[in-house]
């Protein structure tokens, strides 16, 4: 027999096959999935928030500009009314009238002076 002549193959414990056994794990826990994405819609609803705040500035700006551009334009025109009516206001422009419509100053006129 032949038996002493055959190598015996001792089996040693393989590392290998807890090295197999992996473990999978993700880089971020799924806790901190949920706060990246919490974040990231904050983040996203802010973004919006602010363009749409920007807007409605951006509007009353502008209407505020085209009140005041009426404003002056109003002004422009009062203050022209404000020379007609300076212009026609003086002695000789009334006394002009005055006599276009018939009066005469042979009759007893007295000045009354304002107090």
């Amino acid at each position: 027999m032949n038996n002493t002549a055959r190598k015996h193959v001792v089996e040693q414990p393989k590392k290998a096959s807890v090295k197999q056994r992996k473990i999978n794990r993700s880089f971020f826990t799924p806790g901190e999935k949920v706060l990246f994405l919490v974040f990231v819609l904050t983040v996203c609803f802010m973004s919006a928030k602010l363009i749409s705040t920007q807007a409605a500035i951006y509007e009353t700006n502008k209407q505020i500009q085209d009140v005041e551009a009426k404003i002056q334009e109003q002004q422009k025109v009062n203050h022209d009314l404000d020379v007609q009516i300076s212009e026609e206001s003086t002695y000789e422009k009334i006394w002009e009238r005055a006599k276009a419509m018939g009066l005469d100053l042979s009759k007893n006129i007295k000045v009354v002076e304002p107090k």
